[in-house]
Order: C-alpha cells, then sequence, then structure tokens
C-alpha cells in the first residue's frame, strides 16, 4: 500500500457567482522516499489540492473523494483527529514564508510549540531539537538566532526556518508548495540542494508544487501535470520531459528557457487559462489547443495510458504521433 493515494479528489468553492470547480478529479499515489511534482500556470488547482488534503481550504471551500493517508482518510478526519497528523506526520512548506511565520513570535517560540504539542517535550529539550534542526538546513549560529524573529532573517533563511519547522517531528510525508518562489537562482539551488539532502537522511516522501519545470527536471522522480483543475499527464520525470505526450506538457516545455541552444526559441502558449466558474464541456485545453477539434470542444478525455504497458498517463484525443508532430521535445537541463 502506498503512503499517500488520492483517489477523485475534488475541490469546489461556493461564490457569488456561483460554484468554482477549482480541482476535478485528481488521483496519484505517493510511496515512502519518493518525490512527486504537481506542476502547471497560476488557477490549475496545483495548491488547493494539498491545502485540502491538510483540512486548509478557505470556508467557503469544500473537498470530495479520498485522500488515505496510511489508510487513514484524511477528508473524513475531525479538526482534532487532523491535528494529531498534520505538522507531526504530514507536515507542509507554505509559498510566502513572512506571512506564514507569525512576526509576533521568536522563530524559538514557534519551533518549540510545535514539539510541544506534538511530542509532548520539555520546552529545554524542545529548543536543543530545534537547535538542531536549523543547524541541519544551513542556519549559521542556530543557537544565537534561534531568538531573532522573522524579519530579522533574509528571504532564503525564512525558507529554511519553514523546512526545519516543517521537519521537526520527523514527517512521513512533507509537502513543498512552491518553495523556491522569489528566491534568487543561487538559494533556490540551495533550497533544492537541501531538500534532496534531507530525503536521503529521513526517507521522506515529498510533494512539490511549482510551476518551474526546471525544479522539478532536478528533483522529482514522478510528475503531475495539472491544467483546469484536470490532470493532463503523469508519469515518471523521464516520461514528461522526454516523452510528453499532451498538447499542454508540449507547450509548457517548449516555454521553458534552454541554455543549451543559444537560438532556441521560446513557443509561448495562445490565449489564457480558462475561467474556473465556466469550465468548457470537453477538454479544459481545447480552446488553446492547436490540435483540438470539435470533438476535443464537446467531450471531455478520459486518462488513459499513453501506450500499451506504459505507466504514464493521458488525458487526450489526439494520437501520441499527433502530438509529437507538434515540436520536438527534449529534456529541461538544469
Amino acid at each position: 500500500m502506498s503512503l499517500i493515494e488520492v483517489k477523485d479528489l475534488g475541490v469546489r468553492f461556493q461564490t457569488s457567482d456561483g460554484p468554482v470547480y477549482a480541482v476535478n478529479g485528481i488521483e496519484f499515489n505517493l510511496d515512502r522516499g519518493q518525490t512527486l511534482g504537481i506542476v502547471g500556470e497560476s488557477g490549475s488547482g496545483k495548491s488547493q489540492s494539498v491545502l485540502a488534503m491538510m483540512g486548509l481550504l478557505a470556508q467557503n471551500g469544500r473537498a470530495s473523494g479520498q485522500a488515505l493517508y496510511a489508510g487513514q482518510d484524511l477528508l473524513a478526519m475531525k479538526t482534532s483527529e487532523l491535528n494529531r497528523i498534520r505538522g507531526n506526520r504530514v507536515a507542509m512548506i507554505f509559498q510566502d514564508p513572512m506571512t506564514s511565520l507569525n512576526p509576533y513570535l521568536t522563530v524559538e517560540r514557534q519551533m518549540t510549540e510545535v514539539l510541544q504539542f506534538h511530542k509532548r517535550m520539555s520546552r529545554k529539550a524542545a529548543r536543543k531539537r530545534s537547535v538542531e534542526l536549523l543547524d541541519a538546513v544551513k542556519i549559521p549560529d542556530a543557537a544565537r538566532r534561534i531568538t531573532m524573529y522573522p524579519h530579522e532573517f533574509s528571504g532564503g533563511m525564512r525558507q529554511r526556518v519553514m523546512i526545519a519547522m516543517a521537519l521537526l517531528c520527523e514527517p512521513e510525508v512533507l509537502i513543498a508548495d512552491e518553495p523556491t518562489t522569489a528566491l534568487d537562482v543561487t538559494v533556490q539551488a540551495q533550497i533544492l540542494g537541501l531538500l534532496r539532502d534531507l530525503q536521503r537522511d529521513f526517507g521522506t516522501a515529498i510533494v512539490l508544487i511549482t510551476h518551474d519545470l526546471g525544479v522539478v527536471a532536478g528533483l522529482c522522480d514522478q510528475v503531475m501535470v495539472l491544467y483546469g483543475g484536470r490532470v493532463m499527464e503523469q508519469g515518471s520525470a523521464p516520461d514528461i520531459f522526454y516523452r510528453a505526450s499532451h498538447p499542454y506538457t508540449v507547450g509548457l516545455l517548449g516555454a521553458v528557457p534552454r541554455l543549451d541552444q543559444d537560438d532556441a526559441e521560446l513557443v509561448a502558449i495562445p490565449g489564457a487559462p480558462p475561467n474556473m466558474a465556466r469550465l468548457p464541456r470537453g477538454c479544459p485545453f481545447s480552446e488553446r489547443c492547436p490540435l483540438a477539434d470539435a470533438y476535443c470542444t464537446d467531450v471531455m478525455p478520459l486518462l488513459e495510458p499513453a501506450a500499451p504497458g506504459s505507466t504514464a498517463q493521458r488525458a487526450c484525443h489526439r494520437s501520441v504521433q499527433e502530438v509529437a508532430t507538434m515540436h520536438e521535445v527534449k529534456v529541461v537541463h538544469v
């Protein structure tokens, strides 16, 4: 049995303009020590998927389906039950560390209360463990800096604090929502290297949410491509980067700058993402897809194997051969 099994996950928000279907029927499995990358444009449903799993949707949001952790359905749990798991066995690194950390409390207070709540540690033991984790994420002079407030740290250092907090209880699953957003490339590389090292040391399964395919290529075992709240394609990293078989995935890869080709031209995806309150009846990508026809617009494609015997899946009416003619797809080098 997989550590995480998500089945037919849906997220709906009730608004004054009617229901907004942010996530529609997502499914994936995650094993111990494995990294899953969830990619797609802003508004594709990446963050709402994991917020639903963590029980952190906005008040007007409702989740459906199942999100099983070690056989237990997170979506069916009471808040008191969920509190014993999140931050303990399943932890999350949020996108913006400045707004995720409490500006009125020292880093020490915010870290030690996690251990005091979940592990019943004394304040002294919790502080010692917190300093050890700050050392592990390469924060210099951790014993002194733990007494500081979040605004006294740089953006990269705040992100390291968030990672340290998430790892305090040695979780089995770590969800990282855009962990390198707004960081310069040097700090970004350090954070990704840190995640790789921590996964090796702790054997943690990671769900990485990002729009950066370069980050995915350097860290992930499995990749899931979302658009309009649906899975367009999913498979191993080599499947996605070497053998992309959905027009949207091909479009994403074509929009990535190539350092190995001086004259490589970026290929933009025309149009704009769909209105999630009024999704197309057929494929959500049909309005922007160069291969779409009337059938694509009217009939929703099923998520099926990309080829006989393949573990990769795609939701597209066009054949793999047709998609391959769009343009040559090569791996994104990082």
